[in-house]
């Protein structure tokens, strides 16, 4: 039973091991996305973002529209008018207009649902993937992404953000040529700064996606935290007077 058991236990610590590293290489490789969930305005322009650039393709079907004006501050006309693209009901979740064989043929496989991608992938991975799309001819759809590459999807921010183009290293022993930066060969309609906010937004507002009930966890942690200090006086003055007469 020993023999057999230790090898499996180093293969499980090497596995454990390499997943860390990986992990860690990946997060090293990404940059800060300075996301504010308590800024309503960014999750709002967020909102009408994500609708207008990624809701064409990505569905979001964990939340729902009614649930983004009760946390965002929206009316019923608002949401309705600016972010349901798609003639859903108010109370329905955030459905993709495209149908799934469509988007087979385009992409060669459905996007995926975005709910909870950033409770698996990370604000900033999100933040970083939207900045990092270049023009790659080798690619079927004509765009590549240096954080993940061969990425299916296009850059649906482009006019905003400009093209870019990758600057490559030397080859290493597989005769690949990584992907040492990118540059702007033709800017788009935004300034870089003002295209991170962009970025920001829409990070932003998929990191609340992913867990609507942060905002309101949040406000209601500080009056926990109040009511519990307030209990912790008032057991502090019960205890007093029940051992005032105590030597």
């Amino acid at each position: 039973m020993t023999k057999t058991f230790l090898p499996k236990l180093v293969t499980l610590i090497a596995g454990l091991v390499l997943s860390v590293a990986a992990i860690a290489s990946e997060g090293s490789a990404t940059q800060q996305s300075g996301t504010d969930l308590g800024d309503r305005v960014s999750l709002q322009r967020g909102a009408q973002l994500y609708m207008n650039y990624c809701s064409g393709c990505h569905s979001l079907k964990y939340l729902r529209y009614s649930r983004i004006g009760e946390d965002l501050g929206l009316s019923e006309d608002e949401v309705m008018n600016n972010l349901n693209l798609t003639g859903a009901k108010f109370g329905e979740t955030i459905q993709t207009a495209m149908p799934a064989d469509h988007a087979q043929q385009w992409f060669g496989q459905t996007p995926p649902d975005l709910s909870v991608i950033s409770r698996v992938r990370g604000s900033n991975w999100i933040y970083t993937y939207l900045k990092s799309f270049y023009l790659d001819e080798s690619r079927p759809l004509g765009w590549n992404n240096q954080l993940f590459p061969n990425a299916s999807m296009p850059n649906p921010l482009w006019q905003m953000q400009g093209l870019q183009r990758a600057e490559y290293g030397k080859a290493d022993a597989t005769g690949e040529r990584p992907v040492e930066k990118l540059v702007m060969a033709q800017a788009g309609t935004l300034e870089a700064e003002q295209f991170n906010q962009v970025a920001r937004d829409i990070t932003a507002f998929l990191e609340y996606a992913g867990e609507p009930a942060v905002l309101k966890r949040e406000a209601m942690g500080v009056w926990v935290i109040l009511f519990l200090a307030f209990f912790t006086f008032l057991a502090w003055l019960l205890k007093t007077e029940y051992w005032k007469d105590v030597h």
